[in-house]
């Protein structure tokens, strides 16, 4: 059987060591979301809210070209009819 002042003291140094292991995690956890930040800003990354712009911003553009396709097919159309007119 194990001795009481025995399991006491293991006791008590564990105890003592929580308040150091928190300070740890704490430090590893602070170390951890800044070497994460890093990363991120390294890699570049859009926002939710960045994105959600750029992809409105692009589905106006591809609107807009779409209309510039019309009015150039619409254009040569006309110039086709003016050039067989011509004939």
């Amino acid at each position: 059987m194990l001795d009481n002042a025995f399991l006491n003291d293991l006791s008590n140094r564990l105890a003592a060591l929580m308040p150091a292991a928190e300070n740890l995690r704490s430090e590893v956890r602070t170390k951890m979301e800044q070497a994460l930040k890093q990363a991120f800003a390294d890699l570049d990354l859009l926002s939710r809210e960045e994105f959600h712009a750029q992809a409105a911003a692009l589905e106006r553009a591809n609107q807009r070209i779409e209309e510039l396709d019309s009015l150039v097919s619409e254009l040569e159309k006309r110039l086709d009819k003016l050039s067989s007119a011509q004939r």
